[in-house]
């Protein structure tokens, strides 16, 4: 069972199979590499994703961990399965049997003998979430597995060898986890070959509208309504929220928000931030203020930052600056190219050239 990914000029979208008839869900359910952040994570994943060395996925809950782990065996050519295990959620009495398998007869209630997540995930990736959950005498275990490559069932003393990628996702700091004594740090050495931070939504904004826009295409065909849009206090209350739950609550938003919205119209009170509507009320007085007055503080930084600058400069700084100056007018524009456009003060057509040039968007 495979990501879904989709195109949408450069962006490309990741979804959870089979997830979107269960909305109460606690993961994620889609990742777009739509911000320059989240583009950046892309390339780190297609860099290692051939590897066959651990990865350590750590990031906040619900920023999309388990999709980014499955993008990862999607490129890794790996013929067989991706098999996500929640550590958090295996009882620590059956925690060894459930990784590790188990004989016919090796404890009460065994009654035939049984594969293992490792044995199942042969040839493929197996996904081990929360992995800072899992008791120190299974941690034992683990490491043992990972260096050895082989399992032994419980009740039997024949090791199995074993074809199977390890990638491990963590919310918590494992780093502070060893040092409480709770987690291995031998164990956490050896997961940690290969690391990749998942940053929380707030941090990338340019990934936020597209999301929402997502969201609004799946709910729409689910719940069979009229197709709705969201208004612009909308969408600038959707980047101005903090996102404390990240895409999941993002997606629970958009949901609740096409419940309640009147004519295909999404407002600021469908969408039911708390606290979210004063910061956008202050995000819109100090625009007006803006607008009625000049630009001096803001150039007057940049000024200053561009005469630090010229003191080291390097070859290519007119092209570097372009570039950031066009990425992160795309990127708050939600990918709009017209927004973006407007933004900049240039065409759409002139904007477009400009995305080529740094390749936001695909070449036609």
């Amino acid at each position: 069972m495979s990501t879904t990914a989709a195109t949408r000029s450069r962006d490309q979208l990741l979804t959870h199979p089979g997830t979107h008839s269960n909305v109460l869900t606690g993961r994620a359910k889609a990742f777009i590499f739509s911000d320059p952040l989240s583009r950046a994570l892309l390339q780190e994943i297609e860099q290692v994703a051939r590897a066959d060395a651990p990865v350590l996925i750590t990031g906040e809950t619900g920023t999309g961990k388990e999709l980014v782990a499955r993008h990862l065996h999607d490129q890794s050519g790996r013929k067989g399965e991706f098999v996500a295990v929640n550590c958090g959620a295996l009882p620590h009495s059956l925690a060894e049997a459930e990784l590790f398998g188990h004989q016919a007869g090796s404890f009460t209630g065994a009654t035939e003998t049984r594969a293992g997540w490792f044995e199942s995930a042969t040839g493929g990736t197996l996904f081990l979430d929360e992995v800072g959950d899992l008791p120190l005498s299974i941690q034992v275990k683990l490491l043992r597995v990972l260096q050895e490559r082989e399992v032994v069932r419980i009740g039997s003393r024949r090791p199995i060898l074993i074809d199977v990628r390890v990638v491990a996702a963590t919310n918590i700091d494992l780093s502070e986890a060893v040092i409480a004594g709770r987690f291995r740090q031998d164990l956490y050495y050896r997961l940690n070959v290969i690391r990749l931070t998942v940053p929380p939504l707030s941090a990338r904004p340019g990934d936020i509208l597209p999301l929402a826009e997502h969201f609004l295409g799946v709910y729409q065909e689910r719940l069979q309504t009229e197709a709705a849009v969201l208004t612009p206090e909308a969408r600038r209350l959707l980047q101005n929220y903090r996102w404390p739950g990240n895409i999941r609550e993002l997606e629970n938003v958009i949901h609740r928000a096409l419940l309640t919205a009147q004519e295909g119209v999404i407002r600021p009170e469908n969408l039911r931030l708390e606290g979210a509507l004063e910061a956008v009320q202050v995000a819109a007085d100090s625009d007006a203020r803006a607008a009625s007055s000049t630009l001096g503080a803001p150039l007057d930084t940049i000024a200053a930052q561009l005469d630090r600058l010229f003191s080291d400069p390097p070859s290519d700084l007119l092209g570097r600056i372009e570039e950031l100056v066009v990425s992160r007018a795309y990127a708050h524009a939600g990918s709009n190219q017209m927004q973006a456009a407007r933004l900049l003060g240039i065409s759409r057509n002139a904007l477009r050239t400009l995305l080529r040039r740094f390749n936001l968007i695909t070449p036609v």
